[in-house]
């Protein structure tokens, strides 16, 4: 995620430059073909442009509008995850029975240990299973916080964290004492909502933006900027002869303008990609475990990442 408050220019030409070349030849050679060459045959009636134009401002506002959704909704549902991840570990640390009940052992704190531990695996497996990161990053990023033969098993599994949900649910029945039927039915339920919140994401990771409404935006505005020059070439050549060399900077301009609201709409389709403008999945794990392991009591906490040249992954 792009986190500076004003994107330096260097990014947007790296976005943009191609398409400002392709703009500049095509443009440069309407004009000659209108000017020198005397094909004044090609223009089109500037009202006509127009209307297109706007047509298409609309339906790609409407793109935009709808990619943008699916971004908010995914940070709101990494949101959620980092504040579930929170209330689990105070769940799991102070929701336990009364001292004089259930000694507080070393056996008691390796176990909500493990407890913490895993709810720290389960977001950095989520992060890795929808960037499709698993292999490459799970040594690295989930085996620290788990049991070895834990870790090389889930390592074979289809969905890495929906399988350490369900360890965390079996370990809630298998912690024989320390919580009560309320605090393990809350817990569980802390495990459901979590479940919940997985599912949301790979939601939005497996289900694509609709091709229909991606493609035609595309379309229409690649047709738009391709009539820009025809409709406006005329408009310059009322100012005066020779003015119509005007329509080069303008239709460039103009159709800058289009090609970066449609590159804005479609780079926030799909916000799961480790991209620069995508939610920073990385940021976020490491800020819930500097978060829970600083509940356990621990000291020797990993710093909190970074932004590398203004992007925060």
């Amino acid at each position: 995620m792009y986190v500076q408050k004003h994107i330096h220019w260097r990014v947007i030409w790296n976005y943009s430059w191609k398409d400002l070349l392709i703009f500049i030849v095509y443009d440069l050679t309407l004009a000659v073909l209108h000017g020198p060459l005397k094909m004044t045959w090609l223009d089109i009636p500037w009202q006509l442009v127009s209307i297109l134009g706007v047509a298409v401002s609309f339906y790609v506002g409407f793109k935009n509008s709808s990619s943008y959704n699916r971004f908010s909704e995914a940070r709101q549902l990494w949101g959620g995850i980092v504040n579930r991840s929170r209330n689990w570990t105070m769940l799991v640390l102070a929701n336990t029975r009364p001292a004089g009940q259930v000694p507080r052992t070393p056996e008691r704190v390796a176990y909500q240990r493990q407890l913490v531990y895993r709810q720290i695996a389960w977001a950095n497996a989520l992060r890795l299973h929808l960037r499709r990161q698993t292999k490459e990053q799970w040594d690295k990023a989930v085996a620290p916080f788990l049991d070895p033969a834990e870790s090389a098993y889930l390592r074979t599994t289809v969905n890495p964290p929906a399988q350490l949900l369900l360890r965390q649910s079996q370990a809630l029945q298998d912690a024989d004492g320390l919580f009560d039927d309320l605090q393990r039915y809350t817990l569980i339920e802390d495990l459901r909502e979590l479940t919940n919140l997985q599912g949301g994401s790979e939601r939005i990771k497996n289900t694509p933006f609709p091709r229909q409404y991606a493609f035609s935006s595309v379309v229409f505005v690649w047709l738009f900027i391709a009539l820009l020059p025809l409709g406006i070439q005329g408009e310059f050549e009322k100012l005066g002869h020779g003015h119509y060399w005007l329509t080069v900077p303008f239709a460039v301009l103009v159709s800058w303008v289009f090609v970066t609201i449609e590159l804005v709409g479609h780079i926030s389709e799909d916000p799961f990609e480790n991209r620069m403008n995508d939610v920073p999945l990385t940021a976020l794990c490491r800020s819930i475990e500097i978060d829970l392991r600083q509940m356990l009591g621990e000291t020797e906490l990993p710093a909190p990442k970074q932004p590398v040249d203004g992007v925060l992954y």
